[in-house]
């Protein structure tokens, strides 16, 4: 089982460098200074925040060619600052879980000596009470990924399945996430 590190600005492609030159490549008026730059941390870090490469990826036409890393840190960094979040690392964070339960089989939670996966929270929760301690440690953590990821990509449909059949609503979902950690 892996374990999700906030790492996404540190796993960018050709392509995504491709990509920065293009779209800021002008402002600098040199791309190799550009690339010099973005193999800097903090100047990596600040080329990241440019709106202009938000814009980019909201305007772009057609199949962007970008690493899921680069595409989801770009969004998700953009929207915590609107929000008032400025660190760096929450959303290295929840672009990384993005980009891991993006990948339909990083939903099931897979851990060793367990033949079959977890597909369902309830089988976790139940797994956990004959885990030993680092099982736990990735069960919990697994459901508190999920939760997040499933809380906040699709808020609307559990807040309709929560009003109209009596599932659990987003706050159970933040809440089950927060216990786990």
């Amino acid at each position: 089982m892996k374990v999700i590190q906030p790492n996404c600005r540190i796993q960018f492609t050709a392509q995504d460098i491709d990509f920065i030159v293009q779209v800021l490549g002008k402002k600098t008026g040199d791309a190799q200074c550009l690339i010099r730059l973005l193999a800097d941390e903090e100047t990596r870090d600040e080329i990241l925040d440019d709106e202009a490469l938000f814009r980019a990826f909201l305007e772009f036409r057609g199949c962007l060619r970008v690493s899921h890393h680069l595409y989801f840190y770009v969004m998700v960094r953009h929207v915590f600052r609107r929000s008032g979040i400025e660190d760096r690392t929450v959303a290295d964070y929840v672009a990384e879980v993005l980009c891991e339960f993006s990948r339909e089989e990083r939903s099931r939670c897979v851990f060793p000596g367990k033949t079959e996966p977890l597909d369902y929270f309830f089988e976790m929760l139940s797994a956990l009470q004959t885990a030993d301690e680092r099982t736990s440690f990735y069960i919990r953590a697994h459901i508190g990924n999920h939760s997040l990821f499933v809380a906040g990509i699709f808020p609307e449909r559990i807040r309709f399945r929560a009003e109209y059949r009596g599932f659990p609503d987003v706050k159970y979902y933040e809440a089950l996430g927060r216990a786990n950690y």
